[in-house]
């Protein structure tokens, strides 16, 4: 692939952090976001050029507006910044102001930065839009009801990739998903599978070729079901 700019969100630790390394030792110009402009600009003297640090916070439209204004055009977003703090807990009894919370960051807060980069890709004809989702949220693998705000935003988030995928088909830009399995993150400690490989499967749907699926969930570089 030609040398693209990609923007990753939540890069400062874990799979973000794995992806956007990975996108680097391809050659592509990475945007390292965090919340805390700090800890963006830390990972990036890690990573060396061709990465470069913008604070975003998910949350924020002004933060995300900024931020646009500061990256410029960007070809491939993977939007990976999310919450999990619902280990445990059940549909029936979890406090609704922790499920707004989940939306809020899960779903509303991938929305708007894609909301924020997208457009420009459909006007220039090419990019890719990869959404970080979660083997807990799909109806085909059953959802898990043992963290019910998390599952309940990516079962959502899963809905958007279908709808932003039909919006800007034939227009060179793919919008897909992927579960990349249970990765040893701050989120889940004692996960068997790395954030460096999980990346290869979120970096190889950064990087298809045009006329590759749109609208799809991938899991190990293989379509599954919704």
């Amino acid at each position: 692939m030609a040398r693209r700019t990609a923007l990753v969100t939540g890069a400062n630790r874990g799979l973000g952090l794995a992806v956007a390394a990975r996108l680097v030792a391809a050659g592509h110009r990475v945007v390292v976001t965090a919340r805390n402009g700090d800890d963006a600009r830390r990972v990036t003297a890690e990573l060396g050029p061709p990465a470069e640090p913008a604070e975003l916070d998910v949350l924020s439209a002004e933060s995300v507006d900024a931020a646009r204004d500061q990256v410029g055009p960007v070809d491939i977003l993977v939007s990976n910044a999310g919450a999990l703090c619902d280990a445990g807990m059940q549909p029936s009894t979890v406090s609704l102001d922790l499920v707004q919370r989940h939306l809020a960051v899960n779903t509303l807060g991938a929305w708007r930065v894609i909301q924020a980069f997208l457009p420009g890709m459909t006007a220039r004809g090419w990019g890719r839009v990869v959404i970080v989702s979660s083997g807990t949220s799909t109806f085909t693998n059953g959802i898990f009801p043992g963290t019910p705000c998390y599952s309940v935003s990516k079962v959502a988030l899963n809905a958007l990739t279908v709808m932003l995928a039909e919006e800007t088909r034939g227009t060179g830009v793919l919008v897909n998903a992927v579960n990349p399995g249970r990765v040893r993150t701050r989120m889940m400690p004692r996960a068997e599978v790395t954030p460096e490989e999980a990346a290869l499967d979120v970096a190889w749907v950064a990087e298809m070729d045009d006329g590759a699926p749109t609208g799809k969930l991938f899991r190990s570089r293989q379509v599954v079901g919704w």
